[in-house]
C-alpha cells in the first residue's frame, strides 16, 4: 500500500528525472529532438509532450487543474515549441510536488470516479492504485524518453531511484 511520503518521494523523482532528461535533451537539435525514432510516440519531443500530457489528465482528476483538450491520439502534438514545452514541464513538476505534499492517507484510502476517453466508459478505482499508476505512467515512457536520448548520443547520468533520492531508506 503507498504513503504519503511514497507520494512525496515519487514526486520528487518525477521532478529530477524530468530535469535530467530534459537537459539531456535540450543538448540535441531541434531536428535530433523531432527525429521519428520508431517510439510510441514518434520521436523525442512527441514522447516528452505525451507524458506533460498524461499529467495533466492525472492531475486534473487529482488536483482540479484544467484538463488538456488535446484527445489521447493526438498527444504528442499538444505543444509544439520546445521552449514552451520546457517551461509546461517545469511548471508542472512544481504543482505535483505541491499536490503530493498535501495528499494524506484520508485522501488516498478514497475511490475516485471520472469518465475514461481511453476506456470509453465510467471507471471507478482506487486512488491509491490510481496514483501508482500515474506515476507509473511517467516512469515508463520517461524509459523511452531516455533510450531515445541514448540513441541520439547523449547521457542522462543515474536513472535508479535509490541513486537520485538518496534520502529515501
Amino acid at each position: 500500500m503507498i504513503t504519503p511520503a511514497y507520494v512525496r518521494t515519487m514526486a520528487a523523482y518525477n521532478s529530477e528525472m524530468n530535469r535530467r532528461l530534459y537537459a539531456a535533451a535540450s543538448r540535441l537539435s531541434d531536428a535530433e529532438r523531432r527525429r521519428d525514432r520508431g517510439a510510441f510516440w514518434g520521436s523525442l519531443h512527441g514522447t516528452l509532450v505525451h507524458i506533460l500530457w498524461g499529467d495533466g489528465q492525472w492531475m486534473s482528476r487529482f488536483d482540479g487543474w484544467e484538463r488538456p483538450a488535446t484527445p489521447i491520439q493526438e498527444s504528442r502534438g499538444m505543444l509544439d515549441d520546445y521552449g514552451e514545452l520546457c517551461a509546461a514541464r517545469t511548471a508542472a513538476d512544481a504543482r505535483i510536488e505541491d499536490w503530493a505534499a498535501r495528499v494524506d492517507d484520508l485522501w488516498l484510502d478514497a475511490d475516485m470516479t471520472w469518465f475514461s476517453g481511453a476506456a470509453q466508459r465510467e471507471v471507478t478505482a482506487p486512488k491509491r492504485l490510481l496514483v501508482t499508476h500515474f506515476f507509473n505512467h511517467q516512469t515508463h515512457h520517461r524509459g523511452q524518453a531516455h533510450a531515445l536520448i541514448t540513441a541520439a548520443g547523449e547521457k542522462t547520468d543515474d536513472t535508479d531511484l535509490f541513486l537520485v533520492i538518496p534520502q529515501m531508506r
